[in-house]
């Protein structure tokens, strides 16, 4: 009886270092996740709103890559469009770097 408790509990703990149960874990990941989306978001805003100053028009200096056209795939009864653009500016990885912060001081 005593044996079988040692067993379980070593197969929890197992259980808990690959993260089945650690929802600490998970909620750790969906907070950095959350954070970088909002970092991203308002660093683009704040560099195309700084992009017409002339103090600050350096914040919306960056690169866009991507699909500059769509690519679009009919199937006679469905029509897929696939598109991607991304925009990368100093404002956008300030705002990375920000979030990455505010993360690490939680």
């Amino acid at each position: 009886m005593y044996i079988r408790k040692i067993v379980c509990y070593t197969e929890r703990q197992i259980n808990l270092e690959k993260g089945i149960f650690d929802m600490k874990k998970s909620h750790g990941t969906a907070v950095l996740i959350i954070l970088l989306l909002c970092g991203v978001v308002l660093g683009g805003f704040i560099g195309s709103l700084a992009g017409g100053t002339g103090a600050f028009g350096w914040l919306d200096y960056g690169q866009t890559f991507g699909l500059s056209s769509p690519l679009v795939l009919d199937l006679g009864v469905v029509a897929l469009t696939f598109g991607l653009t991304i925009r990368i500016s100093v404002a956008g990885i300030l705002g990375v770097c920000a979030a990455l912060l505010a993360y690490r001081l939680l």
